[in-house]
């Protein structure tokens, strides 16, 4: 929750990769309070008020994840309004020619994102969940300690890159500075 907070303020796409990473923790603990509360929140330096809040913050996810039906997989809405946010900007981004860097990353990871869409399930999702999607795999896979080949760490170095770039729009976005930037 503390690190969730400080990332949603200082890096969307990192809060968001980490948010998946805890319905993951979630899921790997049997949505169990009582399990994450030992796996998770016990072995956390905290103290009792901090814990107390951690253990009602994912006792809130939990909740969600179940009403939501996203409990064997998937993300919760609060998750994939972050893709929507981040995919109304993209798009936005995309039709200004003022920011043609963006648009020139965009296209430096097309033929990745294209790739990705032929290769997996999900064709249906916009391309900018796409590149999560492909970011998180990987991140899973170093902390498998499983070899990523190098033409996998070429495209998620482009995606990240990308990525980053989308993020630091949506700072500026969400401080008010890119209406000016892009004279909407």
């Amino acid at each position: 929750m503390f690190i969730a907070k400080q990332l949603k303020e200082s890096n969307i796409a990192e809060y968001l990769l980490y948010m998946w990473q805890v319905e993951d923790l979630i899921r790997a603990n049997g949505l169990d309070i009582e399990r994450i509360k030992a796996n998770i929140i016990d072995p956390y330096p905290a103290d009792e008020s901090q814990r107390k809040a951690l253990t009602q913050w994912y006792e809130e996810l939990i909740d969600m994840m179940h009403r939501e039906g996203v409990a064997a997989g998937g993300h919760l809405q609060i998750n994939k309004n972050i893709i929507i946010l981040l995919t109304d900007l993209h798009l936005r981004l995309m039709r200004s020619p003022k920011v043609p860097a963006y648009a020139a990353a965009y296209y430096k990871v097309l033929p990745y994102i294209v790739e990705l869409r032929a290769r997996g399930d999900h064709k249906d999702v916009p391309e900018i969940e796409n590149c999560f999607d492909a970011l998180y795999g990987v991140m899973l896979l170093r902390l498998q300690k499983k070899e990523v080949s190098r033409e996998t760490e070429e495209a998620v170095q482009a995606i990240s890159r990308f990525i980053g770039l989308l993020a630091a729009y949506y700072k500026k976005d969400k401080a008010g500075e890119l209406d000016e930037l892009l004279g909407d």
